[in-house]
């Protein structure tokens, strides 16, 4: 009787469905490392972000220039998605911002950028973002290149290629949308 008790539960402990991987397997690694960066993107801390690229080197004129463009354009987080993955290797993360150029529009709406990982090893090598920016947003930024070509050649020369004041780009980005609307 005893051999017949252990068998079955031998048999019980063989069929009992497995627990979902841990938080710190590397299935879920790559999206708690993309939660990280998101942090330290919206922290607005260089250094911070510098660290959770280190091996998107590739990346990093372009992201770090959004950070200062979005810090000076006063981007607060409204939402933020979970983090999914897209692909084996690619992560996406969607965060919902107020920021300081929409309503310089005129409009109510709130910009979703969704942040792109690429991974390998675990490790970032790649980032890159989208937007659902509204129709008006580039209106207003076909406008600015026409009317306003300063604009580009001065504080927002370099823009997404690690320009030198993403602060003051956005700034003027900010006053040129003004102007579209004030003439629309």
């Amino acid at each position: 009787m005893r051999a017949w008790i252990i068998a079955l539960a031998s048999l019980a402990n063989a069929c009992a469905v497995q627990p979902p991987p841990s938080a710190n397997s590397a299935n879920t690694r790559p999206l708690a490392t993309s939660e990280a960066f998101i942090d330290a993107f919206y922290s607005f801390d260089l250094a911070r972000l510098r660290a959770a690229m280190a091996d998107a080197t590739g990346s990093m004129p372009d992201t770090l220039y959004y950070q200062g463009w979005a810090e000076a354009g006063h981007y607060a987080v409204l939402k933020r998605k979970p983090c999914r993955f897209d692909k084996a290797d690619e992560v996406s993360c969607g965060v919902t911002v107020k920021d300081d150029l929409v309503p310089a529009l005129g409009i109510d709406y709130h910009v979703t950028d969704t942040f792109h990982f690429a991974f390998r090893g675990g490790r970032i090598v790649k980032v890159w973002n989208s937007s659902d920016d509204p129709p008006e947003f580039h209106q207003a930024m076909e406008w600015l290149r026409r009317e306003r070509p300063e604009v580009f050649t001065g504080p927002c020369r370099g823009i997404w290629e690690g320009g030198p004041t993403p602060h003051d780009c956005v700034r003027a980005i900010v006053r040129g949308f003004g102007e579209f609307t004030a003439r629309r």
